[in-house]
């Protein structure tokens, strides 16, 4: 393996960057930089040579152009096993360059800014940076290429250890990571330009988006054993999202595993008591509140406990040992909690296939699992995709409009409240029968919101749950009164549902009829 002889120093991020430099000159590395980090290791007593005087010409454009210079280039692309590369470069008095270091200007956090001019984000646009890189990143088998600090520990061990070498696979590995910056990269700029309209303002939808994502891992195969399947990352995951999940214990998680899970945490961490969300095929078959996880455990899985076998549970609260206990006996796939006890993962240890999750709750108090919520939802299509904000908006007594004479009482607002937020989760056609802060019987996925209606009686009844003085959600208005006697003659005392129906005047009298309680919100909730 050749020794790195020179390096290439040009960093915006000078995080760890002392370090890593004062590991190359201890190694007899010839340094050569640029502006401000130049200045900085002169400042630390870091021999350095200007690029401006290796090159002979001077920074210019208000450091524009330093690098984009033939002498450093040359230096990065020549190919040392080509005889014609290594005599043009002789020639020109061009020595080879073994290794570039080198981080973009801030592009991604400059546009992150509300009050981002779009004057400052194209001053942030880096031409030098990324050029150098994609010359290194190019003659990898000559070069290495560092373009994070992350990278620095690794690479300064190897050289250590190889006496100033790095290994082909090291310098491939590294050139890989390189382009999939500098993709990035420029993803980023073309999302930003492209948002913008021909007037200067901006379109929350750019012109091209350029979807990123970083593989977590291959899996064994997808929604059935004939498919093959990988999951992906966004490259900036929200904090309290699945993607950072830590695995505990158990099995890989599959295709369907994730899936689900992905359903019982996004709907676990939308409440903001203490609260158990049992899910089974994407919908919810068991949500309820509790004083502490076990109680809201255990009035989640009465709702249906036949479906909760072999489930996915999430709690939004750590589970402790008596929780724990009380979970381990029944088969769960997948379990999941911001932490977790030492008694509560011992009790899950004698179960090692369980796959047990945590998530980091976000800091920042009541608003955390706020922060961890999806701004956009994408679903693919035949080749395309369509995007459109989360589903992320919540609604208080305020928000709500009584159109029944007869009135709620405060705990049946509080119930239609807790049902109306379970329903969003629930695929469409969605009924939600609930009562005290837990689910009774959950219709999910029908063409006909009657049968959803009568599938979620049915569900109660085999639980041995009575829907009498319950209160029931409806992810979308009534077309027809048909749905409202159904859900009175199976026992409802109130419904709450989004109304604008062209029927809503009929749908309203057949609520007065059976003395029900009705609430419309205004808002609607498919979920497809």
């Amino acid at each position: 393996m050749a020794t790195t002889k020179r390096a290439l120093i040009s960093v915006s991020d000078k995080t760890g960057i002392i370090d890593f430099a004062k590991g190359l000159q201890a190694l007899g590395v010839e340094i050569l930089s640029t502006g401000g980090t130049a200045k900085l290791f002169r400042d630390n007593n870091i021999p350095v040579i200007e690029v401006s005087d290796y090159t002979g010409f001077p920074e210019m454009l208000d450091g524009r152009v330093k690098t984009l210079h033939p002498k450093v280039h040359g230096g990065i692309l020549g190919r040392r096993d080509l005889p014609e590369h290594v005599s043009a470069m002789q020639a020109q008095d061009i020595p080879n360059i073994d290794m570039v270091v080198v981080n973009l200007y801030p592009f991604e956090a400059t546009v992150a800014n509300p009050n981002c001019s779009l004057e400052d984000a194209i001053e942030n646009i880096d031409i030098g940076g990324p050029a150098m890189v994609r010359s290194a990143a190019k003659n990898w088998k000559d070069v290495a290429v560092v373009t994070d600090a992350s990278q620095y520990a690794d690479v300064l061990r190897e050289l250590q250890s190889t006496g100033g070498a790095t290994s082909q696979a090291t310098k491939f590995a590294l050139s890989v990571a390189a382009f999939n910056r500098i993709s990035n990269y420029d993803g980023a700029i073309s999302d930003y330009l492209s948002s913008f309209n021909a007037d200067g303002s901006r379109n929350p939808y750019p012109a091209q988006v350029n979807s990123r994502f970083v593989k977590l891992q291959d899996l064994r195969y997808g929604e059935n054993p004939h498919q093959s399947a990988a999951f992906y990352r966004d490259t900036n995951p929200a904090p309290g999202s699945l993607v950072t999940a830590v695995q505990l214990q158990g099995k890989e998680l599959s295709y369907n595993n994730i899936a689900d899970a992905d359903a019982a945490w996004e709907a676990v961490k939308s409440f903001d008591s203490t609260a158990c969300v049992i899910v089974k095929h994407a919908n919810p078959c068991g949500v309820a509140l509790g004083k502490d996880a076990l109680e809201a455990y255990s009035k989640a899985f009465q709702t249906d406990p036949t479906s909760a076998f072999g489930g996915i549970i999430a709690f939004n609260t750590t589970l402790d040992k008596a929780a724990a206990e009380a979970v381990s006996k029944q088969f769960v796939e997948v379990l999941i909690a911001p932490d977790y006890t030492a008694e509560a993962l011992a009790i899950f240890s004698a179960k090692a296939n369980v796959r047990v999750l945590k998530i980091a709750l976000p800091a920042g108090g009541d608003n955390a699992w706020a922060q961890g919520r999806n701004s956009h939802d994408t679903k693919r299509i035949g080749s395309g995709l369509l995007i459109q904000t989360a589903d992320n908006h919540e609604i208080s007594v305020n928000d709500l409009k009584i159109v029944s004479k007869k009135q709620p009482t405060p705990e049946q607002l509080q119930d239609m409240l807790f049902a109306w937020r379970v329903a969003k989760y629930v695929k469409s056609n969605a009924i939600v029968f609930c009562g005290n802060s837990m689910t009774l019987g959950v219709g999910a996925g029908q063409m006909s919101r009657v049968d959803s209606t009568k599938i979620a009686a049915i569900k109660a009844q085999n639980a041995g749950l009575t829907l009498k003085n319950s209160v029931v959600a409806s992810d979308a208005f009534f077309p027809f009164r048909d749905g409202i006697d159904v859900l009175a003659e199976a026992g409802a005392a109130c419904v709450i549902h989004p109304g604008g129906s062209m029927r809503d005047e009929e749908v309203i009298a057949a609520a007065d009829e059976h003395g029900l309680v009705m609430v419309v919100t205004g808002i609607r909730h498919f979920r497809h």
